[in-house]
């Protein structure tokens, strides 16, 4: 155990950074987390003067162990540490010798309080409030104040037998561990905002606890399955009014991502529904109701990205919420149906009419207004985001010859993602909201956007879709994943479905542990790059998905095994995104050290891949399987699959 390695441990409230040892504050990204704010920016154990030195580290969703040695004699050193509302922490000093061993245990504290965003290296151009650090009853108090903005973090260590000296920022013990004995020193943080304390049961309520068995003879995906629901349990939190849904990822994006959150609940409708219901009503909540420049805020639109820290309250960065996002739209459209598909609940497709009728108006206003009839985004806000696509890195939408598309921007697959919730709104339209004729108008636009967009898109050079069309409505002609978007929303004509399924699965985009980004060959392709050649799972489930729609199911099953054999290699935890290098005999996908872990969408792949396997579907009210005949996993079965009010059984 190296104790330079960063350690995360997520819980459904806090988060921690950490090294190797447990500490915190050897660097700059580390602390304890809490709605985009910093309450512990140190916590350091020393023994005797010496930092422990690291030697195992095991946790398990919101608890880690970490397992320390020391210079002092025989005592060993473990610390347990469980997160919640706030933190836990047991320090517990064993002595395997048979003399009484002497240790003196200091730990050092601090709180900073600074914003996320900061601490990522936004440079804040307002000055900051007031950080107070105080010492009453040997209890630790930290509290900042900007105005209206408070935080606190209160911290208390006790134990048997102890007398701890406490001062600012430190508390020292002196310990005398008798022969075979254990020692224990207790740690308890807890957090405050607004004034209030936050409670660790607010946290308690599990979001995916209700998940269906599955039953496998293949180790590794039974493995994956088990890591997938304990992280997808752990990344869930509260957003607004008892609403839990999925935060997208750990360290840095423990927020509701609009995208990340809608397709992480359209991944894992066969756990339950309750995640997807939550989502569309904690998005609902935050539709734009008018146009603003700095927030990339239009009428209608779905939310990109929420922010409780300090930069968003005083309005220093657009996410307050912040809506550059140019498929999260369509994307609640097409959740909402599914949630209407899975369930039959007219109430609930009734609940949510006004927001996706405001949705529809967004979409159907920016095809009209487009002169050539698409979905496309230009950034308005200066400190915003580039590219509005599920790829949003700077130089994520390139040309063959390695040049960026100028804005605005039509991405392919936000067209395939228009088309689908047309279809699927139109279907909500006639039998959940009782307007056949608005039923027929959005079919009526659905089909016309499916033709011009195979007359636009498609490059008859290259036999593929286009990445794009720019800003002149020139082909951004580089070949990339999103075109298997395109299959599993439906857009591609039967006729070219079969070019691009063997484009996908060509040598130059998949490498034998899934689908790259970009293919190998373009002069934008760099297999560690973030969206330029690297591997990312839910782009490969969502591809996956799709390849069954069209009847590949050989080929979709091939992406499936090649991503449930990458697992193992990454502890069973397939990662946000990983190196796009070819597989080779003898050696594993490399891993990418800025990937976020765990993460939502990609703790998402293991159910969507599952589902694709087994061919699940609801259909006229009841859920159908149609499991491939080749390929396919033998005795694959999931019991308490819940769809239309009842437990369902199903298998391959």
């Amino acid at each position: 155990m190296d104790r330079d390695e960063t350690v995360n441990v997520v819980s459904p409230g806090a988060y921690v950074v950490s090294d190797g040892a447990g500490d915190i504050g050897r660097f700059g990204g580390q602390g304890l987390f809490y709605r985009d704010t910093r309450h512990l920016s140190k916590f350091i154990l020393r023994v005797d003067g010496e930092p422990p030195v690291p030697v195992e580290c095991r946790g398990q969703g919101s608890r880690i162990e970490f397992f320390l040695s020391v210079a002092t004699g025989g005592v060993r050193v473990e610390r347990r540490r469980t997160l919640g509302g706030g933190m836990e922490e047991e320090i517990l000093l064993h002595n395997g010798t048979e003399e009484v061993e002497e240790a003196r245990v200091d730990l050092e504290f601090d709180a900073d309080f600074e914003d996320i965003f900061a601490v990522r290296g936004y440079r804040r151009a307002s000055e900051r409030g007031e950080v107070s650090r105080e010492v009453e009853d040997g209890v630790l108090y930290f509290s900042y104040r900007r105005e209206d903005f408070r935080r606190g973090t209160v911290v208390r260590v006790s134990g048997e037998r102890i007398e701890p000296v406490v001062e600012p920022g430190n508390v020292s013990v002196r310990l005398r561990v008798g022969a075979g004995e254990t020692r224990t020193l207790r740690i308890l943080v807890r957090l405050e905002e607004g004034g209030v304390g936050v409670s660790p049961g607010e946290w308690s309520a599990a979001l995916y606890g209700e998940a269906p068995v599955l039953d496998t003879g293949w180790g590794d995906l039974a493995g994956v399955w088990r890591q997938s629901l304990e992280d997808l349990r752990t990344l869930a939190f509260d957003a607004g009014d008892g609403l839990r849904v999925p935060a997208a990822g750990a360290p840095w994006y423990m927020a509701l991502f609009g995208r990340d959150a809608l397709i992480t609940a359209c991944q894992t409708m066969l756990l339950g529904v309750e995640p997807a219901k939550n989502t569309l009503r904690a998005l609902a909540r935050y539709q734009a109701r008018d146009y603003d420049d700095f927030r990339d805020s239009e009428p209608g639109k779905i939310p990109h990205e929420i922010r409780h820290g300090e930069l968003a309250h005083f309005g220093e960065i657009p996410h307050s919420p912040y809506y550059g996002t140019a498929d999260a739209t369509p994307l609640f459209l097409i959740l909402l149906e599914e949630v209407w598909r899975w369930t039959a609940d007219v109430e609930f497709a009734r609940e949510l009419e006004l927001p996706a009728r405001r949705a529809l108006d967004w979409l159907l206003e920016k095809i009209s207004s487009d002169e050539r009839g698409y979905i496309a985004y230009e950034a308005r806000s200066t400190a915003g985001l580039r590219n509005h696509g599920w790829k949003d890195s700077e130089d994520s939408v390139l040309f063959r010859n390695g040049e960026r598309a100028e804005t605005p921007i039509s991405l392919c697959e936000v067209q395939g993602y228009a088309y689908e919730a047309l279809t699927r709104a139109a279907a909500l339209s006639e039998y959940a909201w009782g307007d056949k004729a608005f039923a027929g108008t959005l079919c009526g636009e659905a089909m016309k956007l499916k033709a011009r967009f195979d007359r636009d898109f498609w490059m008859e050079d290259r036999s593929y879709y286009a990445l794009a069309l720019d800003g002149s409505g020139h082909r951004v002609d580089s070949i990339t994943s999103n075109a298997g978007h395109l299959l599993w929303s439906g857009i591609v004509p039967e006729d070219k479905a079969r070019v691009v399924v063997d484009r996908l699965l060509g040598p130059e985009l998949f490498s034998g542990w899934g689908i790259r980004t970009m293919a190998v060959g373009e002069e934008g392709y760099d297999p560690t790059s973030y969206h330029n050649g690297s591997i990312w799972p839910h782009d490969n489930a969502l591809i996956s998905e799709g390849l069954r729609r069209y009847g590949f199911r050989r080929e979709a099953n091939r992406i499936a095994t090649a991503l449930v054999e990458a697992a193992p290699y990454f502890d069973q935890r397939l990662p946000e995104v990983f190196g796009g290098y070819q597989r080779e005999e003898g050696a594993g996908p490399v891993e990418m050290p800025r990937s976020c872990s765990p993460q939502a969408w990609a703790a998402g792949t293991a159910p969507s891949l599952v589902r694709t396997m087994l061919g699940l579907d609801p259909k006229n009210q009841k859920l159908a399987t149609d499991p491939s005949p080749e390929g396919n996993v033998p005795g694959l079965r999931l019991s308490g699959v819940t769809a239309f009010g009842n437990q369902h059984k199903v298998e391959g």
